[in-house]
Order: C-alpha cells, then structure tokens, then sequence
C-alpha cells in the first residue's frame, strides 16, 4: 500500500446520508438485520466511495455482502460491547482487490506474509487500500504490481466488477474487537496471456507475500464451496488433487512446493488462534466468478 491518505466509504439511503461508521455494519445499512447482503449502486463520488440505494451518476449496480459472523453486525446485537472513542472516529476504508485469471483459467491467489498484522498467512488475490484521486481499476493494478511485480499493459486484458465485501479484522468478536473495517470491491482482470507467461513477470514483495499459487477452476470451484460459519462444507467437488503446487518466497528466492489441497478449503475457525486458509471475502468473489462463468456457458480452457 503506498501511501497513508486513504478514500473512505459514505453510505446513502432515502436520499440521506455521510460517511459509514467503523464498527456499525455498511451492509445493515441496505438490508434487513436477519439478511447479511443486498444489491447497492456504488462508485467513487467526490473523493469518497459512495453506496446508495439510488443510482448516481458513474455508480456500478452490484451484490454487496457481510458474514453472517460479522463482528460489526454483532456489535449491532451486543450494545453493551462498545468500541473505545478512538476506533468509533475512524470510519470505514475503502479497498480493492483483484482476480487475476490467465488465459488458461487458472487465478492467481497469494498467501499474506505472516509478519502482517491483518490477515497473516491467509490466501487472498493482491489488493489494498484506494487513495485520493485513484479509480478502482489503477487502483487494483497498482497493488498487483506492488505486491507481485506484474504490470498489465493496456490491451491486454478486460475487466470489470464482481461485488463488494465488508471486511473487519478480527474476523469474529471471539477473536477481540474490531481493529479495521473496510468495504472491498472485487475486480476481474481477464488477461490475454496465459499463467505461464505472467508468472515468468512476477517478482513478488516478501514483505507482503510469502506465497502465490495459480489454481485450477476445480480446485476454485472446490474452495467456493467451502463456506466459513457453516456447521459443515458445502457441494464441494470430489475429483480433486491430493496437494496443489505453490510457489513459496524465502529471503529472495523462490520453490515450489506441495501443499495438501485441504489447506486451502480450511474455514475459518469460531475460537482461538486463525489457521491458514482462503479468506472468507475471496470465497465470495469466486463464487460471483463462477456464476459468472455459468452465465457466459462454462467452458475451461
């Protein structure tokens, strides 16, 4: 993330609004309290991220969702839980994150270096914070050069919107209050150029990445059925590999290796320390991906 100032999310509604507030759900803002998503236009308006209820001009229509575990929605259910004055003053952050899908159809994820403090050791696609004057699309571009190296010229590749997501760490009340509370929207860079001839570009950052991995659509599709708060897993596919191979970084080189498939349909765990795993919002994102690929008549490459 290369700088400081950081563009926050505003929510309107009814035609009446101001910026969100950290630790009060955005997502319960546009839906009923037993529901935990809802469709909102968005875009950036003036030097904010802007959810309405009500197209505006520029705004993208698009699914916006929170876990059903959300610490923000659940703060909502337990007032006597009230977050210190200089966490409630903070606001909402905006952020982007993109799917990266080769050619091929494979997507690129990456593994959090364990040194971060938010999401350590968990598998996200590249992505970070939108700062004043940026769009969402430069935005998602310069994080996956910073923390991959890949720069993506113009005219080679399409993208557009999956959906958004409202993201607060620690994930669960059980783990401690809310630290950071962002909306993310989730980008699909659809590249010319196969996973072969992108990876030969990366040049990862340590300090933000300790591993990447170009999975196939069977493991994805695998990973989407994976839900975190569920009491079991969902449709998940049975023809699949006993490991996947990823690339780990280590003081400025690179191997590859076998990690068992299972870690990454690992779900998030209720108590105690988090394990590693896929993040809750990417399984979101893939299974925006995967309708989409069914809309379009799936067909790998």
């Amino acid at each position: 993330m290369a700088g400081l100032a950081r563009v926050v999310v505003h929510v309107r509604r009814g035609g009446a609004g101001g910026p969100a507030r950290f630790g009060q759900s955005v997502t319960g803002t546009f839906c009923p309290a037993h529901e935990d998503a809802a469709v909102v236009s968005c875009g950036l308006d003036g030097g904010r991220f802007l959810l309405s209820d009500m197209p505006f001009p520029g705004s993208t229509v698009a699914l916006l969702k929170r876990p059903s575990f959300c610490p923000a929605k659940r703060l909502g259910e337990q007032p006597e839980l009230a977050l210190p004055a200089e966490l409630r003053g903070r606001g909402v952050a905006a952020g982007v994150a993109v799917l990266l899908q080769a050619s091929t159809g494979r997507v690129l994820l990456t593994r959090r270096a364990g040194t971060l403090s938010i999401f350590p050791n968990v598998w996200v696609p590249p992505g970070g914070h939108v700062e004043p004057g940026e769009e969402l699309l430069a935005v998602g571009l310069r994080e996956l050069e910073e923390e991959t190296g890949l720069r993506l010229e113009a005219g080679t590749f399409s993208w557009r919107m999956l959906g958004l997501w409202e993201s607060v760490y620690p994930p669960m009340l059980s783990r401690g209050l809310p630290r950071r509370h962002h909306i993310v929207t989730y980008l699909l860079l659809l590249s010319a150029e196969s996973h072969e001839q992108l990876e030969a570009r990366m040049r990862p950052s340590e300090s933000e990445v300790s591993a990447y991995a170009w999975l196939e659509p069977p493991v994805l599709e695998a990973i989407a059925a994976t839900e975190d708060g569920a009491e079991s897993l969902g449709n998940v596919p049975s023809a699949l590999p006993a490991t996947v191979g990823i690339t780990e970084l280590s003081t400025g080189s690179s191997s590859t290796v076998q990690l068992p498939t299972a870690t990454f349909l690992n779900t998030a765990p209720a108590e105690g320390e988090d394990v590693e795993r896929v993040s809750t919002g990417t399984k979101f994102a893939l299974r925006l991906w995967l309708e989409s690929l069914g809309e379009q008549g799936r067909a790998w490459p």
